[in-house]
């Protein structure tokens, strides 16, 4: 599946992005989605996924309570609702998908090419 991530910016500490994540072809509904976030000099960690039909999600403990992710698969879209963010959330960020129920960086076999977030202080 091909995805292009979108909605990144500047923006100040405390405020609110939402990203989407749209992805071509007609079986997104099989996928298993994640968002993942890689800043300056880091590796590329997990920050959130969701199931097929959204029943399920997860979160990193460093997000939860702030970020929530949904899809809509009519849309073939994937979102992350971003709030209260912080400084230190600042990376690029990519979607992926996988056909595991894992959250595995390395079972996420197709990456969206990741929009950039950077909060300032």
């Amino acid at each position: 599946v091909q995805l292009q991530a979108s909605g990144g910016g500047l923006v100040q500490a405390g405020g609110s992005l939402g990203l989407s994540c749209a992805a071509s072809g007609r079986t997104f509904s099989s996928y298993v989605m994640g968002w993942f976030c890689q800043a300056p000099g880091k590796e590329r960690d997990f920050v959130s996924g969701i199931s097929w039909s959204g029943e399920y999600t997860y979160y990193a403990d460093s997000v939860k309570g702030r970020f929530t992710i949904s899809r809509d698969n009519a849309k073939n879209t994937v979102y992350l609702q971003m709030n209260n963010l912080k400084p230190e959330d600042t990376a690029v960020y990519y979607c992926a998908a996988t056909r595991t129920t894992s959250w595995s960086r390395a079972q996420f076999h197709d990456w969206g090419q990741g929009t950039l977030v950077t909060i300032s202080s």
